[in-house]
């Protein structure tokens, strides 16, 4: 989840400098502004799966049962929204240290919900309703399904199909809040 912390520290950054306002005021758009913040933050996260898959086969020789296309495209999907939770914090935030402290908090509850340490089913139906906008839930699921198990899109549908209306959610919400910061 480092690219949820990347993209709020980018544009804190530049939002403390002064120069997040000289672009809001050059002709593109939000939607365009957003898209150029979100790149270099998804890029740092493909980088970061591919060592850590890298490490996995080359080193540990842990057998990979699937596709990498399948593997990368869930991956992709899920870094989208982590990007766009980034920058829906970095919206929210007046300086650095107010979007790393948010980031943070975030990261820490994300991974205690997520069902990397404690399964979804042993934790409370509340939460485990709350798990349902954690996008690390999802992600962690498409790469056990897929590394381990060898389950296609088919499969990985359940999977899937939450991480993008988290990011479409997350990603317009920012746009808007950066459109409306200037008002």
């Amino acid at each position: 989840l480092q690219t949820l912390l990347l993209a709020a520290m980018s544009v804190a950054r530049e939002r403390e400098q002064g120069t997040f306002d000289q672009l809001l005021v050059t002709p593109f758009r939000p939607a365009e502004i957003m898209v150029g913040k979100a790149f270099p933050s998804m890029l740092v996260g493909i980088v970061q799966a591919t060592t850590i898959l890298l490490v996995a086969q080359l080193w540990f020789c842990i057998p990979f049962a699937r596709s990498f296309v399948t593997l990368y495209a869930g991956l992709s999907l899920f870094l989208l929204a982590a990007v766009g939770i980034g920058l829906l914090v970095s919206s929210i935030a007046v300086t650095m240290q107010q979007a790393m402290l948010f980031s943070f908090v975030l990261v820490m509850r994300f991974t205690l919900l997520s069902g990397l340490t404690t399964p979804l089913s042993s934790m409370p139906k509340v939460l485990q309703r709350i798990t349902l906008v954690n996008p690390l839930r999802y992600a962690i699921a498409i790469v056990q399904r897929v590394y381990l198990e060898g389950a296609g899109f088919g499969l990985l549908l359940p999977d899937l199909w939450p991480l993008a209306p988290l990011a479409a959610v997350t990603l317009a919400t920012a746009a808007w809040m950066f459109r409306h910061r200037l008002t």
